[in-house]
């Protein structure tokens, strides 16, 4: 069951913020997700937050001036989805400008499993470098960095995640979320993280005088790379994040970025100069994540890498058709699960565990993400690892803190997970195979000890109604155009209409016609509704293909639709209330 539920108004934030020239609706909507001073919509560069109010981060810039003046050879270490490869590229990119010797070496997740582990140290060591560098995993890797210090290897941690009980014993670390960081943000991505190291790193050796007779590299020249990974890492787009994304959107649509980007939009079928954030989500970052879920992120990373057209545009190809088989595995897997969910009374579970043999490992998250939205409870699938031991990706609700949930099980079960990590909404863990069911059932307890019934109802939060004369091609292109993501919701309006005609698509989509409906008193999160117009708009409900009634009540995205040339608005309908 979905509960509809209007965002709250703010009407102090929102007269303030048209005191200042906001429009009307647009004070609206950001009022309501938090925004309260204009100055909080700027995404000029300088109002980051500061390189050096990142804990650590200065020490890791000497300890980085120092490698490249001594010629070291440095060896990035990254994650196999797209937050770890364009951390990756960042970093790689970055210190070459600043005539760093480095490399890079990302882990296949079927061989290796996550993180700085002894066996890629082992691995690593055969490369001979001087420093490792890891970018978005390390803060969890008490025995890899152990293993690195054995063989007289120096290790810098990057990273954004949760650190456990024992922090590792690296040279230094930089971590927003670490112990003790007191930096203002604590949803930096761990490509975000990255690049405040090198914008430290800059600041260090300009004080070294590196700069007095030739010009600094440009990093705001990455800043392309740091907006995708940021979305499609699903971190909160805080006012520094959305900073950090807006301004590279600003360098996608003018072209002055990655060639492996250019060519991923255009194997996705999107057109670089209308880029939004909702485009690097949905099209780009899947098609990099391909490569790390079905082979080796390595090709992703080259992508990002690639300096010219015509290799970027090969490499962008390979991982389009990865990702066509990775949806092919996906929709797999998504029947085999709903035949066993069919078996499964879900409504008196409070969590949904789930394991089948042949399952993916590079899957098994989009799979619990899928069932997650479904059924609104917390889903963590299991995919065989071999040797006796089950892989398993979680997504969680927003009353569950999932790692927490884990930790707090191990403490109760300390043989229960051989190992686990993450966030609040996603986290992966290993157990084994003979201990599935037990897991199941203790996981369930666990769930039940931490959230109520209350938390298992879906909530979507809308912002009321939209009126006729707000339903325009310029005010979906400034809806589209401003930066919404995780935290930061995309605006979700609500309202009643007669249905003038519908069709289904590619036997999956249904394609609308729908008629405002004046006074829609019906209507939960606005009683005011559409008043005497007979506006019919097209609609698109993806995903959908049993036909409507002749009168709905549907939340809905305003959209904008460019079709053989002809320039439209859509509504792309997000829900029917039953």
């Amino acid at each position: 069951m979905t509960k509809i539920v209007q965002r709250n108004t703010q009407p102090q934030a929102e007269q303030h913020l048209i005191a200042t020239g906001v429009a009307p609706l647009m004070a609206r909507l950001l009022a309501t997700r938090g925004v309260t001073e204009a100055n909080q919509l700027s995404a000029n560069l300088s109002q980051l937050l500061p390189p050096n109010t990142l804990t650590n981060n200065t020490t890791m810039a000497k300890l980085l001036a120092d490698a490249i003046a001594a010629n070291k050879k440095l060896l990035v270490i990254g994650d196999y989805d797209a937050d770890g490869a364009t951390a990756t590229a960042v970093a790689v990119k970055g210190l070459r400008a600043f005539g760093a010797n480095v490399d890079f070496l990302v882990p296949n997740r079927f061989e290796y499993g996550y993180g700085l582990t002894p066996e890629i140290v082992a691995l690593a060591a055969t490369l001979n470098p001087d420093v490792i560098i890891t970018v978005d995993n390390g803060i969890a890797s008490v025995d890899g960095v152990a293993a690195a210090n054995a063989l007289g290897i120096q290790v810098l941690v990057t990273d954004h995640h949760l650190p456990g009980q024992e922090t590792p014993q690296a040279a230094c670390i930089i971590n927003p979320n670490q112990h003790g960081c007191t930096f203002a943000s604590k949803n930096l991505a761990g490509v975000g993280v990255m690049f405040y190291g090198l914008l430290a790193l800059r600041a260090e050796l300009r004080e070294r005088g590196a700069y007095a007779n030739k010009a600094e590299p440009n990093l705001s020249e990455l800043l392309d790379l740091v907006a995708l990974g940021t979305v499609a890492d699903l971190v909160k787009l805080d006012d520094n994040n959305r900073i950090l994304v807006e301004q590279g959107l600003r360098r996608i649509r003018a072209g002055a970025c990655s060639q492996g980007i250019l060519a991923l939009l255009r194997v996705s079928g999107r057109q670089a100069p209308a880029t939004n954030a909702q485009d690097l989500g949905f099209y780009v970052g899947p098609r990099l994540n391909a490569a790390g879920r079905l082979d080796d992120m390595t090709l992703g990373i080259q992508c990002l890498l690639a300096e010219n057209e015509i290799e970027a545009t090969n490499i962008a190809q390979q991982l389009q058709d990865l990702n066509a088989q990775r949806r092919s595995i996906e929709a797999d897997m998504q029947d085999s699960a709903n035949i066993s969910l069919d078996d499964i009374n879900v409504a008196n579970q409070f969590a949904i565990t789930m394991f089948q043999a042949d399952w993916h490992q590079g899957v098994i998250g989009i799979l619990a993400s899928r069932i997650k939205e479904r059924y609104h409870r917390p889903v963590i699938a299991f995919a065989d690892a071999g040797g006796g031991l089950l892989k398993g990706s979680g997504r969680s609700i927003a009353g569950l803190h999932l790692r927490d949930a884990l930790d707090l099980l191990s403490k109760h079960q300390p043989d229960l997970i051989l190992k686990f990590g993450g966030h609040a909404m996603a986290a992966g863990l290993s157990i084994k195979q003979v201990d599935f069911e037990r897991f199941n059932q203790s996981f369930e307890a666990v769930v039940k000890s931490l959230i109520t019934e209350a938390d298992l109802e879906s909530i979507l939060e809308v912002d009321g109604n939209l009126s006729a004369n707000d339903m325009t091609f310029a005010l979906a292109q400034t809806l589209e155009n401003q930066v919404w993501g995780q935290g930061f919701a995309p605006p979700l309006f609500y309202d009643e209409f007669e249905v003038v005609n519908q069709r289904v698509l590619a036997e999956k989509h249904l394609k609308l016609s729908l008629k405002a409906v004046s006074n829609s008193v019906s209507n939960p999160a606005s009683k005011v509704g559409f008043k005497g117009t007979d506006l019919i708009v097209d609609a698109i409900y993806f995903n959908h293909a049993d036909l409507l009634g002749s009168h709905i009540q549907a939340a809905y995205q305003l959209q904008t639709n460019s079709y053989n040339g002809s320039q439209k608005v859509q509504l792309n309908v997000r829900y029917i209330a039953h």
